[in-house]
C-alpha cells in the first residue's frame, strides 16, 4: 500500500464515520437512528469534499481506500 499523508481532520472524520455507523448498527431506539443517520450524512460530505482529494486526482480511489483502512485500524483495540 502506498503511504499517504492524510490530514488529521480527515482521518478523524473517517474514524467518526465508522464509530457512528457502528453505533447505528447497534441502536435499538428508532428515535436515535435519525440523529445517527444525519451524522453519517454530514461526515460523508465532510470526507468527500475535503480539499485533500484535489491534491491527488490520479490516485484518489487508492487513497480513499487507504484512508478507510487507516481509520478502521484506529478503531480496533
Amino acid at each position: 500500500m502506498t503511504n499517504y499523508a492524510f490530514p488529521s481532520d480527515l482521518v478523524r472524520a473517517q474514524s467518526a464515520w465508522y464509530a457512528a455507523y457502528q453505533e447505528l448498527a447497534a441502536e435499538e431506539s428508532t428515535a436515535r437512528t435519525a440523529v445517527l443517520r444525519r451524522r453519517l450524512q454530514r461526515l460523508s460530505v465532510q470526507i468527500a469534499t475535503h480539499p485533500y482529494w484535489a491534491d491527488i486526482p490520479g490516485h484518489a480511489p487508492a487513497a480513499r481506500m487507504a484512508l478507510k483502512e487507516l481509520a478502521w485500524q484506529e478503531l480496533r483495540p
